[in-house]
């Protein structure tokens, strides 16, 4: 028993701090896929949803805090039960996503590492069996270190997990793992290998023959069926290749201009995924970012999913002298995680991304 309690301490803890870590590093992130578990569709507890950023810091934090805990061997009743709740929470969660196939990825390692509904809820059931070896052995959870020096670094954990989790909040995550990360091409991106893996689907098409319903499979044929159609079924069974980025568009009222946009040499971008929840700082800084910006040769425009009264009394109210044009929200909630956010492409690769706290630090 001494042996796997040891062995599952060491992988229970290390994995809770690493996806931990990966959350903690855009807790934004996070809430935007808590705000998905809480909509109508999922678990239908829709008043959460403007909480969700607050959840989202408090559970990655404590995820982290826990996987030190149990690594030091403080408080080790404490720290075994609240794992145990947390993992079984956890673990009817993904199976809830999995089963009724709701939320394609749980975004336990955020943007790091995707896992499929199933992938996750294996990965929680294996870790609900090394809890429960450490449920039952929990007294042979000992501390590592002396009283004062445990006690110390639990402090230490959580001092330094709320200050990470504040710094990518009022910056920018300090790893990107998202596909528009500084140095990716954004068209490149959005592009699909001519030997890329094509998607494999059944077909179940479903006749009337002489009074009886008959379902036949193909991979995608109109079958050579002697009776009345009814309907058609499709499952996919591989999805094949997926390119990095699937929404990204510049569109205005009249056309897309995506591919003319991202040609430009340089250009300027301001991302507000929501005009008016855009927040009034950073707003207030976007007029003389924007004026030195063009003074210097750059074309400048924003990118919003607002509306058009909402594009036009944002312009009006800051005195902005560039337009913003359509794109998907949830994309844009993935470019950059600020709002508003700036970026500088040259031919669609990206060269800079500022949160608004940083607009200073863009360099022109």
């Amino acid at each position: 028993m001494k042996v796997l309690v040891s062995i599952s301490r060491i992988l229970v803890g290390v994995l809770f701090i690493i996806s931990g870590l990966i959350k903690l590093n855009d807790p934004l992130g996070f809430s935007y896929k808590l705000q998905e578990y809480f909509s109508v569709d999922v678990l239908n507890i829709p008043s959460l949803e403007p909480y969700a950023l607050i959840i989202s810091v408090l559970v990655v934090v404590f995820e982290v805090v826990l996987g030190v805990f149990l690594i030091i061997g403080y408080k080790p009743k404490f720290t075994v039960w609240s794992l145990l709740g947390m993992i079984v929470f956890f673990t009817f969660l993904t199976f809830y996503s999995a089963h009724f196939d709701k939320v394609k990825d749980c975004g336990c390692f955020g943007d790091a590492l995707k896992l499929t509904p199933w992938e996750s809820f294996t990965k929680d059931v294996v870790l609900l069996a090394l809890v429960l070896i450490l449920f039952i052995g929990v007294k042979h959870v000992k501390p590592v270190f002396g009283s004062l020096q445990t006690t110390v670094l639990a402090l230490l954990s959580f001092i330094f997990s709320f200050w990470l989790g504040y710094h990518v909040l009022m910056h920018l995550p300090v790893v990107d793992f998202r596909a528009y990360k500084i140095g990716n091409n954004i068209l490149e991106g959005m592009s699909t290998p001519e030997n890329a893996p094509k998607p494999v689907i059944d077909y179940y098409w479903k006749f009337n023959v002489n009074g009886e319903e008959k379902v036949i499979k193909t991979d995608g044929a109109y079958p050579d069926v002697a009776g009345d159609f009814v309907s058609v079924d499709t499952k996919t069974i591989d999805e094949g290749y997926q390119p990095p980025i699937l929404d990204f568009s510049i569109e205005s009222d009249e056309e897309d201009l995506t591919t003319q946009f991202l040609s430009e040499d340089n250009l300027i971008i301001v991302v507000s995924y929501n005009l008016e929840k855009m927040e009034k700082a950073g707003a207030e800084k976007l007029k003389t970012m924007s004026d030195a910006a063009i003074k210097k040769g750059y074309k400048v425009i924003g990118l919003t999913a607002s509306s058009t009264e909402a594009k036009q009394q944002i312009k009006e109210t800051y005195g902005l002298n560039f337009d913003f044009y359509l794109c998907d929200e949830k994309a844009l909630k993935t470019v950059v995680r600020s709002n508003p956010g700036i970026l500088e492409l040259d031919k669609g690769t990206v060269k800079q991304k500022v949160h608004w706290n940083d607009i200073d630090d863009l360099k022109l």
